[in-house]
């Protein structure tokens, strides 16, 4: 989009390294990234296929989308800050997707254009015009995904800092990958945390007698 906008009214250059890159398409590409962002997610998250993972059902006797959607693909209700009271709304239902799309959006368009712009100082210090030649008029991949790499690293960290947490089958996966003595001393501790918080009855208590 930034690339419509600058196309059509570019007339303000952004930076020097960079001389086709215009304000107009730097901060048009932005809000309509930001816009396309927050209704494409608001849409998509409805839908189970772009939501559910693929599974085998026995039932069905085959693959199928059918599940329950996780925590950020279900409506939250939000409280507004008490400036916004005077609106008229103290709260808001929305899906955490769809803020998290927002933060994402709000990078791409702010941030992620300075991947190009590192991309095109390291072209013009080996004195090249472009990565490659593999598209007609526009260079090689590199040369039209050269922002990508620093949205790319930022989605990584976000998703790990943010959106994805731990769930009862990664853990499962982690303990059975250790040696036998570390999962006993797991299981004490787990059991000793249970019995203590009074969900794990006294009477299974002797089961820990297998680990001394």
């Amino acid at each position: 989009m930034a690339y419509v906008f600058g196309f059509f009214f570019g007339k303000t250059p952004l930076i020097k390294l960079s001389p086709k890159k215009t304000w107009e398409g730097f901060i048009g590409g932005g809000f309509s990234t930001i816009l396309f962002g927050w209704i494409l997610s608001a849409v998509l998250v409805k839908h189970k296929f772009f939501v559910c993972p693929i599974t085998y059902s026995d039932e069905a006797g085959g693959f199928t989308l059918d599940c329950e959607p996780g925590p950020i693909f279900r409506l939250t209700e939000y409280t507004l800050p008490k400036v916004l009271h005077i609106l008229g709304m103290k709260t808001v239902r929305l899906y955490p997707f769809v803020l998290h799309s927002l933060s994402l959006s709000i990078f791409a368009s702010s941030i992620g254009p300075f991947g190009g712009f590192f991309a095109s100082g390291f072209k013009r210090a080996f004195k090249i015009k472009d990565f490659g030649d593999t598209i007609p008029g526009h260079g090689g991949f590199m040369d039209r995904f050269d922002c990508q790499v620093l949205t790319a690293t930022f989605v990584n960290v976000y998703i790990s800092s943010f959106v994805r947490g731990a769930s009862p089958q990664k853990l499962l996966t982690q303990l059975l990958s250790l040696k036998p003595e570390e999962q006993l001393e797991v299981f004490n501790v787990l059991r000793e945390r249970l019995l203590h918080l009074g969900i794990l009855n006294r009477a299974a208590q002797p089961l820990a007698g297998l680990g001394g």
